[in-house]
């Protein structure tokens, strides 16, 4: 590690840089707890650009964590639908019901924070940082790579967390600990990228190690990638003449919990070609259609098979017809959606 790095001259320079090209997004209206706090969720494993959409429309249904608290389970899921990793949708709102509880004042401490549903290390200190201006210090992916360049650690992020929070707790100034991550990440998305970064642009460079050794890329080292799992199964799409089709809602627990889906059976490993309808949800002339429905998850792919079959008169237990017009509203995960397209195309 350089340890001629000044902290306080980093916060300077990064807060200076900050102050004049900082990111326009809409969660940096104001710093309202309730808003950083649903911004950050909304962002975990999304883009600032996928995750927009979503606040915008979250923040119009449910200004504030009361309303939020008060609404059906089934109405966030389906207000999430389409952005993936679907424990956030519950935990969120868990949380606003922990919190309306509570009285509605989200705490200001980062400990308090962490207890709360779904609100982890990093999502703790950003809120404790941008919406209360305590010295808290978030680390998330571009936190972390710029941290690890500027003191040389050549280690991969995950094999090296200590030393980078260590490190980067002596960054953050005990004025402006908001500002300051929020440079750091917008320093993260538009200058020190993973790839190609822009070092002669980078209010950072001076005293950073990554730049001085010729190749920033190296810093941090990237972790072999392991061979994702694959898995198959089948799904089925049983329609009315006038296009209303068969769908339950999923376990609320779980991967894709309490989201809807096309009945199906488990998926399992093996090969889509050995798939057949033998976990119908009902005996019918089932069909397979030509193609797959392919889903990279975090730990695995899937692949489904699609059949479809015309619907019976009443829909069997546990499942409800949607309307095609209700596709966009009825919380279908992305997975549920290639395959309702399939089935209709």
């Amino acid at each position: 590690m350089n340890a001629s790095i000044a902290p306080s001259r980093v916060a300077a320079k990064a807060l200076a840089w900050f102050d004049r090209h900082a990111r326009v997004l809409p969660w940096r209206d104001a710093p309202d707890p309730y808003r950083v706090w649903l911004s950050e969720i909304l962002l975990q494993q999304t883009t600032t650009t996928g995750a927009a959409p979503y606040y915008a429309e979250f923040l119009r249904r449910w200004p504030d964590v009361a309303a939020l608290a008060a609404a059906p389970m089934e109405e966030v899921m389906s207000a999430f639908a389409g952005l993936g990793y679907y424990s956030r949708a519950r935990n969120l709102h868990a949380c606003a019901k922990t919190i309306a509880a509570g009285g509605g004042a989200f705490p200001a401490d980062e400990a308090a924070l962490r207890a709360l549903p779904g609100v982890g290390p990093y999502t703790a200190a950003a809120i404790a940082a941008i919406a209360f201006g305590q010295p808290a210090t978030p680390i998330d992916g571009n936190i972390a790579r710029i941290v690890s360049r500027l003191a040389g650690f050549s280690a991969p992020i995950a094999a090296n967390r200590r030393e980078i929070e260590a490190f980067a707790k002596t960054l953050t100034p005990p004025r402006r600990a908001g500002d300051f991550a929020q440079s750091l990440m917008d320093i993260g998305a538009t200058i020190c990228r993973p790839r190609s970064p822009a070092c002669a642009t980078c209010p950072l460079h001076e005293g950073c190690v990554a730049a001085a050794s010729g190749d920033p890329e190296a810093f941090p080292a990237r972790a072999q990638k392991k061979p994702r799992p694959q898995k198959v199964g089948a799904a089925f799409f049983a329609a009315r003449p006038n296009g209303a089709f068969l769908a339950r809602r999923r376990p609320p627990r779980g991967l894709l919990g309490a989201t809807m889906e096309l009945p199906g059976g488990e998926w399992r490993a093996g090969d889509l070609a050995d798939v057949g309808a033998q976990d119908a949800p009902f005996a019918a002339a089932w069909t397979r259609l030509p193609g797959r429905v392919e889903h990279v998850f975090t730990h695995f792919t899937l692949r489904l098979a699609l059949f479809c079959a015309e619907a019976p008169g009443a829909a069997p237990e546990s499942m409800v017809y949607v309307a095609p017009d209700e596709i966009e509203s009825a919380g279908f995960s992305g997975l549920m959606r290639k395959a309702i397209a399939l089935a209709r195309g």
